[in-house]
């Protein structure tokens, strides 16, 4: 043990604990139990319950306290069970009992009665364990349990008769049933920096309720579950399977986002996920989770899961045989030379389904026409292959909350990354200043100290700009500069053309804002970097990765704690994706395809020779580009959300497709196999940060569904290919060691439980969290000042940046039901115009407008009307700000079986203003 470890005795036995620790944190770490009911993992002490009272001995003053209040201390001597402790707490639990249901709490015979049962005790049917949603999982019940309380009390109880809240998105709350330990009202505001839970005062009793008004979507709920998980009672629980209790729990990954956020997946006796629980020990989440994750779970239970596979006949698809279809596969795949074939990869899809993936597309359909659904752009790939890390995060996620500095460029992370923005908040509140460039309000610009909103598209040049203060000003890291970087004599050439004045009139930001970012930044090491591409045309993806790293290198904010960069990805597994060669350029560990170095090694490792040429982007296959014959497996890909398509995938002459359900994609096909989902497959994904997880199957495959690396794998064999004889998961992963050198200390039982950062290079690493600590020499790359080009568009003249906010205190927003009895939200959308733009459409502060948007399927719905701001800061540019209740009330509307895919984005878009009548007072619209 450390030196500075503190020991102490509990109950007897000597133990040893970490500086800072409270006893009840000691106790956990030593396996002894102290019953608690307001302590939380990650929450700071709050001792509001006093239900883990302890007798402790320090310095010779005895008293009783507190265990999750109080710090150890050295020959700390501590009993847990006395009988003084002991008559203390069931003095408190009896007055927990007076205003919490207790009929069976306290009942000897609870373990013998059903839900339909007849109490013998004649106890109210709500006053009973066994009509309650977390009957058997609740931990008050166990607390009572252990404390084995007298059957009655001499205290009354009364009921407080509260509503049940049923009618927002998601779940339910039961204030009858809280214990007001303030978990869940600490779970928001503590470990996710939000506000939508506050305590309420009800007639002078202090309770839990919403912050603003009187439903979750007016009070900046964000629907991530975060209370749910914490709530100890049946106060708040999901509602769908809201009364099934898991018989299997098992730990897995969720693969709607890039954050790789871990799970426990409770599974009930037919067959079914239940429910998903964070895992408070998972290194990328620490427990949380966002909506996508934490309710959108259910799709493998659907009924109208894809079983059998499907051949097109007479125009029509036909149920068939895994025989017949993989030939027909087979034949369809033939007709057509290689470079007309193409694979397009789920972003859901396992390390081993983009590995067989890839491997199939060079060795058996001779083609580097191999991508994941939600790759981007081609250009950003082939950036990424030489960029420092591959493009991949160069610190933990976590370590954000280190940061002194956080700058987020071209992004939305709160809404695509959920998680990911968690530690930024958390950093924010520690004192670190947040930069925000995006000329959208997101739910980020209301932290930020510093909002920066350039002129859509000049992103880059603003970058440069902050670049030139930072060195005009002598803030860059000398001593990383002078020992670590290259090219930096010909960068500070180039950047001597971004002169202050020139570039605030290209992005239309002012000089003293980009002095304070660049001050903010250039004094905030460390500082973290997170970096999307958001209004990004896919040309300057690759400048942009340029400039952010020059912006890193700069300052020393690489190879630092609480530093790095961190790319805002969107699919799930891209990264991975990345790693095994599941792009048009790359090959497995990041070879290139026209590289003749180690041609010979990857040869043989995958089985096959392949072309040297590089192949065509998801973008290019999907607009055709010569492409007459596709495989996609499609699980969790919808085309016109990614903003790829607008009426769906066109089958380009013959087309084979892996789903999960018969989407619009599966319709189209002339083979359509059944795929396997996250809750039946085996396999890894790596996250943004290059964790590679376990992804474990908790759900016994029903019909005929097959995961993703074996359909191609079998494929691969009916057409001839050889080495693709895999009989498992774990199989396909051995062979990835060989061929990518970052993953050659992994095996699938290693990460079992828990995840590991690569590159990890034998089987004694346990990965690298923090890339380029040591000592290699690094690279800085000229930039070049550029103006925006902006095409005319005389049908739709203005640019419209779409944001999004949980909360805008400052206006008025109304909860109106439906005929289900369900909340909605009625708001005003106020729209943010330039006073000239304003002034040739005739319009003034409060007048109403007509929006009327070019078509983009990939667009968040945009409001009809909008009352006029007189704010834009940029002549062409007009922007709107709606809140997140409307995601979450527009997915309770939408029927859509997996909601993930189909929830869309914030684009810039093109769209035309109108003056429209006035139908109320004008003003309301102000402030």
């Amino acid at each position: 043990m450390a030196d500075d470890t503190i020991k102490l005795t509990v109950d007897g036995q000597e133990i040893e604990a970490k500086p800072g620790q409270t006893i009840i944190q000691a106790a956990q770490d030593a396996d002894i139990y102290i019953p608690y009911l307001c302590y939380f993992p990650g929450m700071k002490p709050y001792g509001a319950c006093r239900m883990c009272v302890v007798s402790t001995e320090a310095g010779g003053r005895k008293g009783v306290q507190a265990s999750c209040t109080t710090p150890v201390m050295a020959d700390m001597i501590v009993e847990t069970s006395s009988e003084e402790v002991v008559e203390l707490r069931r003095g408190i639990t009896d007055l927990l009992m007076s205003e919490h249901p207790h009929g069976c709490l306290t009942c000897h015979r609870a373990e013998l009665c059903g839900p339909q049962d007849i109490c013998q005790r004649h106890v109210a049917v709500t006053d009973r364990c066994t009509i309650c949603p977390k009957n058997e999982r609740c931990e008050l019940k166990d607390t009572v349990r252990f404390m084995k309380l007298d059957l009655t009390s001499s205290l009354d109880y009364h009921r407080r008769d509260l509503p049940i809240h049923t009618d927002d998105p998601f779940y339910d709350r039961d204030y009858n049933l809280c214990i007001v330990c303030v978990r869940c009202v600490r779970a928001c505001d503590e470990v996710r920096g939000d506000s939508a839970l506050s305590m309420v005062s009800r007639s002078g009793v202090a309770l839990v309720g919403t912050s603003h008004g009187t439903s979750l979507l007016e009070s900046g709920c964000e629907f991530c579950g975060a209370c749910i998980d914490a709530c100890p009672t049946g106060a708040l629980v999901e509602r769908d399977y809201k009364w099934e209790k898991a018989s299997t729990k098992v730990k897995t990954v969720c693969t709607n986002c890039p954050v790789g956020c871990e799970f426990v997946m409770d599974i009930n006796d037919i067959n079914k996920v239940v429910r998903m629980t964070g895992d408070l020990s998972g290194e990328a989440s620490h427990g949380q989770a966002c909506f996508k994750g934490k309710f959108g779970y259910d799709y493998p239970n659907h009924v109208r899961r894809l079983k059998y596979p499907m051949v097109r006949v007479d125009g029509e698809l036909q149920r068939t045989t895994w025989e017949v279809a993989l030939e027909a596969a087979s034949q369809g795949l033939l007709q057509h030379l290689p470079e007309e074939r193409g694979v397009i990869l789920s972003p859901r899809g396992t390390n081993e389904d983009h590995y067989v993936g890839q491997k199939f597309a060079r060795t058996v359909l001779g083609t580097n026409n191999v991508d994941t659904g939600l790759n981007r752009s081609a250009e950003l790939l082939a950036a990424l292959a030489a960029a420092p890390g591959h493009g991949a995060a160069t610190n933990p996620i976590w370590g954000i909350e280190n940061s002194k500095c956080v700058l987020v460029v071209a992004g939305n992370p709160t809404e695509e990354q959920n998680v990911l923005a968690v530690p930024v908040k958390k950093a924010v509140r520690a004192g670190a200043n947040l930069i925000v460039i995006d000329p959208r309000e997101t739910e980020l610009t209301r932290y930020a100290t510093n909002w920066l909103r350039p002129r859509p598209g000049t992103e880059i040049t603003l970058l440069g700009g902050l670049a030139r203060v930072i060195l005009d000003e002598a803030l860059e890291d000398k001593d990383f500069v002078r020992d670590r970087l290259d090219g930096v004599d010909e960068f500070k050439k180039a950047i001597w053309s971004f002169d202050l004045m020139r570039v605030s009139q290209i992005t239309g930001v002012s000089e003293d804002e980009i002095r304070s970012a660049a001050r903010a930044y250039g004094n905030g090491s460390p500082a973290s970097l997170l970096h999307g591409t958001d209004g990004i045309v896919a040309g300057d993806h690759a400048d942009l990765l340029a400039a952010v790293m020059n912006l890193a290198l700069m300052t020393g904010n690489i190879g630092c704690a609480g530093g790095g960069v961190y790319p805002l990805y969107s699919g799930a597994n891209t990264q991975g994706g990345n790693d095994v060669g599941a792009a048009p350029n790359l090959l497995p560990g990041y070879r290139s395809v026209s590289s003749n170095s180690d041609r010979d090694v990857i040869s043989s490792s995958v089985g096959g020779t392949y072309p040297q040429r590089p192949g065509k982007s998801v973008r290019d296959m999907v607009a055709g580009d010569g492409i007459k014959a596709l495989i996609v497996l499609a699980d969790g890909w919808n085309p016109d959300v990614a903003g790829m398509t607008t009426n769906g995938l066109v089958n380009p002459g013959f087309m084979v497709v892996s789903d999960a359900f018969m989407s619009d994609t599966a319709s189209r096909a002339d083979v359509v196999f059944p795929a396997a989902t996250y809750a039946e497959v085996s396999g890894t994904i790596t996250n943004l940060e290059r964790r590679v997880q376990k992804v474990n199957p908790g759900l016994e495959l029903r019909h005929e569904e097959r995961e993703g690396w074996r359909t191609l794998a079998d494929l691969a064999n009916v057409m001839g290919g050889s080495g693709f004889g895999y009989e498992t998961s774990s199989e396909v992963f051995e062979e990835i060691r060989k061929v990518v050198p970052d993953y050659a200390g992994l095996t699938h039982a290693r990460i079992e439980g828990r995840g590991i950062q690569s590159p990890a290079r034998d089987e004694t690493s346990n990965g690298t969290g923090i890339l380029f600590s040591s000592e290699e020499r690094l690279s800085v790359v000229p930039m070049a000042i550029r103006e925006p080009v902006s095409l005319p568009n005389r049908e739709y003249p203005f640019t419209l940046g779409h944001g999004r906010v949980l909360l805008r205190p400052e206006e008025d927003v109304q909860v109106v039901r439906d005929e289900r009895s369900m909340n909605y939200i009625e708001r005003d959308t106020l729209i943010e115009i330039h006073p000239e733009d304003a002034a040739d459409l005739d319009v003034s502060e409060g007048d109403r407008v007509a929006i009327n948007a070019q078509q983009d399927s990939s667009a968040s719905p945009l409001p009809d009307f909008g009352y006029v701001r007189l704010s834009s800061p940029h002549r062409g540019f007009v922007s709107v700000t709606t809140l997140f209740a409307e995601v979450v009330t527009g997915i309770q509307d939408s029927g859509d079986i997996d909601i993930s895919p189909s929830v869309k984005g914030l684009p810039l878009r093109h769209v035309s203003l109108a003056k429209a009548p006035i139908l109320r007072e004008a003003g309301m619209a102000a402030d």
